[in-house]
Formats: structure tokens, sequence, C-alpha cells
């Protein structure tokens, strides 16, 4: 980690997280041990790194983290449980819960359930292993800690349990059932997002498990990797490389763009939350286009990079890349505000900034 210890842009950011948190959210963490699956993700990025950081201030006692690595060991998170002896890292795939050594994580105070391909590429690529992850990887995970004393269970669900919202239902509340296709090339995805949420809450309901469920919106940062597919990474790649901003539909699709630091700071509030509930989390303002998000990366990337190429539109190699895409996705977050005094504030033209100034900085996901 000692090119992002040196990174500006990363510091701050980790800074922002430890400020925005209360000081009774800090004490539940103290003393604890806290499971992490998923671990190098592009959300485990912040999320270890965060906990890494002030471990030692905050008073936590063990870090593990689970990943399988199917798409790729970055070098950070080798880097990091070597810089931390707090951190204990297994390569292993949370869909074989039952082979898993479990007196490795016995006593574990929050579990955090991240393990799932997120990217539609990958996805659609790996549709069996997104099931199984966001089902069997869960349903193995709360059989082991139904009858534990555990302090917390978070489960990442997703936006995508909204399917593509009637526009009666825009800004999207926590209440609404969706409108999912069932059958299609997004479906792994949703589907098993909406069932892990489904056991999540019969687990609640039995075994009174102290259980929360996020449903992520657009988060977008450092932590990405450029090869990620998603919107965001491929602005930020092709900046970089100096190519074109291609996008790959009309760029009238609408959403909002939480930054990552906004987003793991709700993550973590979500996790120290009781009872059992379920919260959007994501940034509710500005709803702007796919194309004006470009310009926004245009603009930043001149700025930072000097960046000088056009905005194109292109149609995608991937046959299903457009198949039940949703055409608009914005978060009501009255519910987090109101019970997990949750407030986010980078705005989208200060996130993009700082994202390609964290790579300007060396900040690059390897």
């Amino acid at each position: 980690m000692k090119k992002d210890k040196n990174n500006t842009i990363f510091q701050t950011d980790l800074q922002y997280i430890f400020n925005k948190l209360g000081k009774s959210e800090k004490g539940k963490l103290k003393d604890s041990s806290i499971l992490i699956t998923g671990c190098a993700g592009f959300l485990g990025y912040y999320l270890m790194s965060f906990l890494s950081e002030y471990s030692d201030e905050i008073g936590i006692k063990k870090i593990i983290g689970i990943d399988n690595f199917k798409l790729g060991k970055p070098k950070w998170i080798e880097d990091l449980s070597k810089s931390n002896s707090k951190i204990e890292l297994y390569s292993f795939d949370i869909t074989e819960f039952s082979s898993f050594e479990t007196n490795k994580i016995n006593d574990v105070d929050f579990i955090i359930h991240m393990a799932s391909i997120a990217s539609p590429t990958y996805y659609r690529k790996y549709p069996l292993e997104t099931v199984d992850a966001n089902v069997l990887g869960l349903r193995g995970l709360l059989d082991f800690y139904k009858n534990k004393d555990i302090k917390g269970f978070l489960f990442f669900s997703s936006s995508e349990v909204y399917g593509d919202p009637l526009p009666d239902y825009i800004p999207t509340s926590e209440d609404y059932r969706g409108n999912v296709a069932m059958i299609g090339p997004r479906a792994c995805y949703d589907e098993a997002k909406r069932f892990g949420e489904t056991l999540c809450y019969l687990y609640a309901e039995k075994f009174h498990m102290p259980i929360s469920i996020v449903r992520p919106f657009n988060n977008y940062g450092p932590g990405m990797r450029l090869n990620d597919k998603r919107v965001p990474a491929d602005f930020a790649k092709a900046i970089i490389e100096n190519k074109k901003l291609v996008m790959y539909s009309d760029g009238k699709p609408t959403r909002t763009f939480c930054y990552v630091t906004d987003a793991i700071t709700g993550y973590l509030k979500a996790l120290l939350y009781e009872p059992f509930d379920y919260f959007n989390i994501g940034i509710d303002k500005p709803e702007i286009s796919i194309k004006e998000l470009a310009r926004i990366y245009k603009e930043a990337g001149l700025a930072i990079y000097g960046f000088n190429q056009s905005i194109e539109f292109r149609e995608s190699d991937e046959q299903s890349y457009l198949t039940h895409n949703p055409l608009r996705r914005c978060p009501d977050i009255t519910k987090a505000r109101e019970l997990l005094k949750y407030s986010p504030s980078i705005s989208i033209d200060e996130g993009v900034h700082r994202f390609l100034t964290f790579l300007k900085e060396g900040g690059g996901i390897q």
C-alpha cells in the first residue's frame, strides 16, 4: 500500500469516512472481529483499506477477508495484508462454504457479505457463479451464524432489485416491489439479489439475527478496475489512454452516481444498525444522463490530463448489452437519512475529479 499512502485523494477519502461515522458507531466496532466476503472487489478496496487504516484508533481486533479472486488478485490486497497483522486473507469460493475451515471465522462479530460479480459484462459471462454467491454463499453464512452471538450481518443487495422502475416510482423508495425480468441476461444478478433479500428476512425473523440489507445505487471512484466494463471505469480508462469517450447507447438513460466514500459510509452505518431493515444507499441528486456524465469526465479529463478526445456513440459488440437496461435509476434515501443519519455530500463533478486525480497520483488498481 506504499503507493496509496502517498496518494492525497486516498488519504483524504479515508479521513472523510472516519469523520462521517458517529462516536457511538465507532464504539460498536471496538474490540470486534469483522469478516468480509468478496473483499478484493471495487468496494472492498476502500472498505478493507479504511478498516485497516483506523483499526488501532477504533480498536478493531481482526479483519478477515475471503475472496475467490475469480476476476484476478489485485496487488493492493496482498500489500494490505502484509502491512497489517490484524488482517487475515483467505482464497476461497464462498459458495463452497461447507468445505471451509470454519474455526478461522468462528468468533466473528460482524459479517459483510459482498461476494458477487456486479459488472453486467462479467455476470453475463458467469451467470451461475453470480447466482450461487448470492444464494448458496449467503445461505451458508446465515446457517453458520444463526445461533451465534453476532453483532451485525450486512448483505449487499443491489438497486437492480427494482428492475426498470415505472416513472411514478422515481425517485425509488425501499417499498417499491420492482419491475424485474425473471428471464433474460440480467436476471441472474437481479433475481439472485432479490432472493438473497428474502433469505435475510427469513433468518432475521426466525433466528432474530441482526441483519441489514443495502441496495447500492451506482457507486464509482477509486477501487474500480479500469477493465471493469462499467461506464465510470470505461470513461476513466479512455481518459488515461487519451482515447475517445465511447457510449454504447444513445446516452439518454439517467442515473445518480454515488462516490465511493459516501457509499462506504452508508454501508458501515447500515452494518451497525439494529434491528432488521433494508436501505437504499446512494446519492439522490443530480440524476443525469450518460451523455452528461461523459461531458463531466471530458471536462475533468482536460483539466487533469490534458484530455483532448471527442465523445461518440457506438453499438456494443455484446448482443445483450442493453437488454433490460433500466432507463432511469434514482434513489429515495429518506429512510437512510432518518434512521442511519446518512448524508452523502460529494457531487458527481467533485467525485469524478477526485477519481481522475487519484489515478493521476498513481492509484491505479492492479
